[in-house]
């Protein structure tokens, strides 16, 4: 993990000063835990998770909104401010202040959208079968949040069939039973090349 943090580290800006690295993948894929390993190997890295940007109404439909509270000020070199939504409470929480860091992780359904891909230095997938994910998903959360995955399933399959981000990633992520290894993903998808296989010895995620 230590490697690909530093061939991460060395890439050029891609976003003002920030090298923003996306992180994408079915629902219930490993993106999550997988970016919290990788943020620890930056240093303490900021990770800005998807699920906060988007709300109950609005599964998909947030690219203006992160364009404008974060896209834009970090372009410029400012500080971002945005406000993350509460799932439980169903409304936008306290305002948070994301400063233009180094290297910046967004990790979520989505992260790797035609809205991002310009702004992003590396677009990482995480290699998790759908059925596989959506399976890890739905027992982590519940029964009582089967009628929730099934709207979300389907918001997911029309978002993918629309704009989809596997073919574009420059990095595969798959986990093994000794932690993560990745590969290079399409060749010449976004014109940067990538790693060949690497392994991390992390516990299973």
């Amino acid at each position: 993990m230590e490697r690909l943090a530093r061939e991460l580290g060395g890439l050029p800006p891609s976003l003002g000063p920030v090298r923003l690295i996306g992180i994408d993948g079915h629902a219930g894929s490993g993106k999550s835990t997988f970016a919290g390993h990788l943020a620890a190997a930056l240093g303490g890295a900021p990770v800005l998770h998807l699920d906060d940007v988007a709300t109950h109404e609005e599964l998909f439909d947030w690219p203006e909104r992160l364009r404008a509270q974060v896209l834009e000020p970090l372009a410029a070199g400012r500080p971002a401010h945005w406000a993350p939504y509460d799932w439980v409470e169903r409304r936008f929480g306290p305002e948070r202040v994301l400063e233009p860091a180094p290297v910046l992780l967004v990790e979520g359904v989505g992260a790797g959208r035609r809205l991002l891909r310009p702004h992003l230095a590396r677009l990482l997938w995480m290699e998790t079968p759908r059925a596989q994910s959506w399976g890890r998903g739905r027992h982590r959360d519940g029964r009582e949040l089967s009628d929730f995955w099934d709207g979300w399933e389907r918001a997911e399959l029309a978002h993918f069939s629309d704009d989809p981000s596997r073919p574009f990633a420059d990095t595969l992520v798959r986990q093994s039973g000794t932690g993560y290894e990745w590969t290079s993903g399409a060749p010449g998808t976004t014109g940067r090349a990538t790693s060949v296989t690497e392994r991390n010895g992390l516990p299973r995620a």
